[in-house]
């Protein structure tokens, strides 16, 4: 019987079936044999067993092979294919307006409702299978967003909407219960599972250097399968159905070869420089290498070309640091070459990767160290390392089988059960609308609660990670939220009160509400489709009016004739905060208001302005004294009062003037403005002079003019 120590492997490829047993040792492993035998048919396609009957058969005949010369082997470890694997991205976003503080268990349950969008949406591509029916193997969150921005954590931040973005990773279950039924019909156990590519990255890549961008290759028979690292993590995986089948084929229709022969070939150009083949014909030939090489270009620019282009798409359309090829069909000639030039990288930046590679790895001299062993070994090492178990849960009285390839939480059992993660929060409760001064408000409901979640009868969280086999797991969700509440203080923001000091006496504006149209305070409570009106002054005049110290007017102006007269110096003036300012100027709390209002004008004030006149009037001279002679040419009304130059305007007065007709200033109307005093002695008449010529008292004056009345003196 083989040692408790050593490790019996099987690589079960398209091609081929490689056998390996590996000692454990105490700083690493020994190589103690190896067996390999090729499919007699199409038993595997895209590592998928499509015939276990024929792979069964196989694996048999290795196993007892080994056995014929290690002892019985009962339990084995194997790999399901990473071709197999699906890799799919998604996004969820969900409203979280209202909603207090986003905490830990609120973004694992995005996350994982994330997860469950990816298994839907890659059950949609393959319409013949239903999401339940893939494992979710493990996924890395992207990035997370905030009102559509990338922000470092959800943790306790508030918006509109957040949105997760991961990137999983699935197996098909069809994949895994082939490959057991396979076993059993060998009369073998699973030991432990892993994954192919996970098994080379193991052995090849470790975790110290997953920081770095690397892609490994595993060039095999049928497909190449591809891995990609970065930032500590396996990011993607990928298959294109193009390998070393494809090279030996054009080497077998360049030269007429059997399949056979020209695989053979094909390994021959890795070690020689000169080949030599027998075709069909029976013909001899020796050719050279770079001969084949050119002849087969088409194909392996074909097979470099689908390589490269699926490691781009898996990287984010950018080329990795690094490429590691494993497999046999690495050694294609040519091949790393090509392949760094497909991706812009320098030669010694993809290279072939045999078994000499791995850390810790003994092996004896007759052992090949090409790198089609790095798989089976990687399978061996992995699978004691880091096996994968199934566990059996249940969720809800439903039984679930996990496939345990990481450590399980709570919330991956609610993956695998099939339950729609986004209905287990209680809905949000109704929404109102409220109008505010013309202007629609939505107010949200109140969110719904989390569900309750426990494990064998306690309170559990999504990331419970103490799941072992036989636990149950009951869900319940949420109650639902709760309509809208909301009071009218909860919606206006502003004050309800200013205080202004108007001519530095304090006042104090309250703010007047109505709801629907009824005078209501700052704690009424609102419905939905409620109109709530805040009646506010905002500007010195509103002020002014709830005030009743209007009418108060920029501009004093009065109606002459019906013409609007202004009169600018006699207008009111407003000062807010020591400047100058306008009615119409808004007001804010604890401004200082300042009314200045100037003398009331005269009607002498308008006659100025206009540049009228009551009066004609002229200058004369008369015994040597300046008078001045006037007449009455205009008369000026309000409202049939007659009004004087001294008479007060008020604004808005309507005035109106009745003109009178000029006649001229005569001698005679000088005695009306002067006492004529008779000399106590005189003789005969007075004589009257204008401008030293005799004069009668009907001559007309001029302004300017030198009147004298002159008495007789006696002798």
């Amino acid at each position: 019987m083989v040692e408790q120590s050593s490790i019996f492997a099987l690589d079960i490829g398209t091609r081929s079936v490689v056998g390996i047993i590996l000692k454990e040792l105490e700083n690493g492993y020994e190589i103690i044999d190896i067996e390999f035998k090729e499919h007699g048919n199409r038993a595997m396609l895209d590592g998928q067993i499509h015939d276990v009957l024929s792979v069964s058969k196989l694996v048999k005949e290795i196993k007892e092979i080994l056995e014929s010369r290690h002892g019985v082997l009962h339990k084995v470890c194997v790999a399901a294919a990473g071709r197999a694997l699906k890799t799919k991205r998604a996004k969820v976003s969900i409203g979280i307006a209202g909603k207090p503080i986003i905490n830990k268990q609120d973004i694992l349950h995005l996350e994982l409702m994330t997860v469950q969008q990816a298994q839907k949406e890659l059950a949609t591509e393959n319409t013949n299978v239903h999401s339940a029916h893939y494992y979710c193997v493990g996924y890395s969150v992207l990035r997370y967003l905030l009102d559509d921005e990338e922000i470092g954590s959800l943790v306790d931040q508030q918006g509109e909407v957040a949105s997760v973005e991961v990137i999983a990773t699935f197996l098909p279950k069809v994949v895994v219960e082939s490959l057991i039924a396979a076993l059993h019909r060998a009369d073998l156990e699973m030991d432990a599972l892993t994954l192919e590519p996970i098994a080379a990255i193991n052995v090849l890549i470790p975790p110290s250097m997953r920081r770095l961008n690397v892609a490994l290759v595993d060039i095999g028979a049928g497909t190449s399968d591809i891995a990609i690292t970065d930032e500590g993590t396996v990011i993607a995986y990928g298959m294109v159905p193009v390998a070393g089948d494809e090279i030996t084929e054009a080497i077998s229709d360049q030269y007429l070869l059997d399949f056979p022969l020209a695989e053979k070939a094909k390994r021959d150009l890795s070690s020689s420089n000169e080949i030599t083949i027998t075709d069909i014909l029976g013909f001899e030939t020796e050719v050279p290498k770079e001969e084949v090489i050119q002849n087969i270009m088409g194909s392996l620019d074909k097979l470099t070309s689908a390589i490269s282009d699926e490691i781009l798409a898996l990287n984010n359309n950018k080329s990795p640091k690094a490429v590691m090829l494993v497999g046999g069909g690495s050694l294609t000639p040519e091949l790393p070459q090509l392949l760094a030039k497909k991706l812009n990288l320098p030669d010694n930046r993809v290279a072939i990767r045999g078994i000499d590679a791995i850390q810790d790895l003994e092996f004896r001299e007759h052992i090949s160290k090409g790198p089609e062993l790095v798989t089976p070994i990687g399978i061996a090492i992995a699978a004691r390392k880091n096996p994968i178990q199934y566990i059996t849960v249940t969720v809800n009285d439903r039984t679930v089988r996990l496939f345990d390839m990481k450590k399980l939480t709570v919330g991956d059992c609610l993956l695998a059960s099939g339950i729609e993660l986004n209905k287990l929060y209680g809905k949000p409760g109704m929404a109102m609308i409220i109008t505010l001064n013309n202007r629609d408000i939505t107010i949200p409901g109140i969110h719904g609660e989390a569900p309750t979640i426990t494990k064998n009868g306690q309170n559990t969280t999504l990331d419970d990670d103490t799941i072992v086999d036989g636990d149950h797991i009951v869900v319940e969700k949420g109650m639902d939220g709760q309509a809208a509440r909301i009071q009218i203080k909860d919606l206006i923001e502003v004050k309800p009160s200013l205080q202004i000091l108007l001519n530095d006496r304090p006042i104090q504006i309250e703010m007047d509400i109505y709801k629907n149209g009824q005078k209501v305070t700052m704690e009424e409570a609102l419905t939905d489709h409620d109109t709530v009106e805040t009646v506010y002054p905002k500007t010195i005049q509103e002020l002014f009016q709830r005030l009743n110290l209007l009418p108060l007017t920029e501009s004093f102006h009065i109606y002459l004739n019906r013409s609007k007269v202004s009169l600018p110096k006699f207008a009111t003036k407003f000062f807010k905060n020591g400047l100058e300012t306008k009615l119409s100027s808004p007001i804010y709390d604890k401004d200082k208001i300042t009314i200045k209002k100037e003398n009331q004008p005269k009607l002498l004030d308008l006659l100025n302005e206009k540049g009228l006149s009551l009066n004609y009037q002229i200058p004369v001279i008369f015994n040597g004294e300046q008078i001045t002679l006037h007449k009455n040419v205009m008369e000026v009304y309000r409202n049939g009062e007659l009004l004087q130059e001294e008479s007060l305007l008020f604004v808005g007065d309507d005035i109106q003037t009745v003109e009178k007709n000029i006649e001229p200033f005569i001698f005679q109307d000088i005695f009306r403005y002067v006492k004529i005093q008779l000399p106590s002695v005189h003789s005969g008449n007075f004589t009257l002079l204008r401008n030293g010529k005799n004069a009668t008292f009907y001559d007309k004056l001029a302004p300017g003019d030198e009147l004298v009345i002159q008495w007789p003196v006696m002798a």
